[in-house]
């Protein structure tokens, strides 16, 4: 079926307002998105990268309304291993003011154990500066959890200001003890109550 279009007529609705270009950056979007509404485009089409930005901003907004007072965030890894470190800026800025202007607490998680050291430290040079409140070492389900290693480096690179949190792999009291004196003030643990009965069992007061 073909459709007549006078010239006079509104051709919005049939347009799909589109960039797909590389090096597209999350500001891009938003314009992109924004000109959508402004001229009543039927859709925008973007990569699939920034549909998951706005879908995080979305259950970020959505958790607040359902009362919770700290956010854990995961950071946007396949941006981080594509080097594309304006983006991962630009996401974090992004969802700040919103986090903040609540008066909330963020967590970002960088999945520490399948990063360079080099990529932790430029994280923590981002992420330092957006101002988070905790960054976390993972999420416990990549292929390596916390380390003592890791936050130390993150330790040593992070605003005093900061916090740590690690998280993933944390099964025992000793090794939980190591994370904290290696700067971890908090700990995501499964295995919460063992390591409790353990300190207990053993007497390590």
């Amino acid at each position: 079926m073909s459709i007549n279009i006078t010239k006079g007529a509104d051709i919005s609705p049939f347009i799909d307002h589109t960039a797909l270009k590389p090096g597209l950056l999350l500001k891009d979007v938003e314009k992109l998105c924004g000109e959508a509404k402004t001229y009543g485009f039927a859709a925008v089409c973007i990569p699939p990268l920034f549909v998951k930005v706005e879908a995080k901003i979305a259950e970020i907004l959505l958790a607040m309304v359902d009362g919770a007072d700290e956010l854990d965030v995961v950071i946007n890894f396949t941006a981080i291993k594509n080097n594309d470190w304006q983006l991962v800026a630009n996401e974090i800025n992004h969802i700040m003011p919103i986090v903040k202007s609540k008066g909330k607490i963020i967590k970002t998680i960088i999945e520490s154990g399948v990063l360079t050291d080099e990529e932790i430290i430029r994280c923590c040079d981002i992420y330092g500066a957006a101002g988070i409140d905790f960054m976390k070492t993972s999420t416990g389900y990549a292929d390596k959890g916390a380390s003592v290693e890791a936050v130390k480096l993150m330790r040593k690179h992070l605003p005093e200001s900061i916090s740590i949190k690690a998280s993933g792999g944390i099964r025992t009291f000793e090794f939980a003890r190591e994370l904290i004196a290696a700067g971890a003030t908090r700990l995501g643990c499964s295995s919460s109550i063992a390591i409790v009965q353990e300190k207990t069992a053993e007497g390590n007061y």
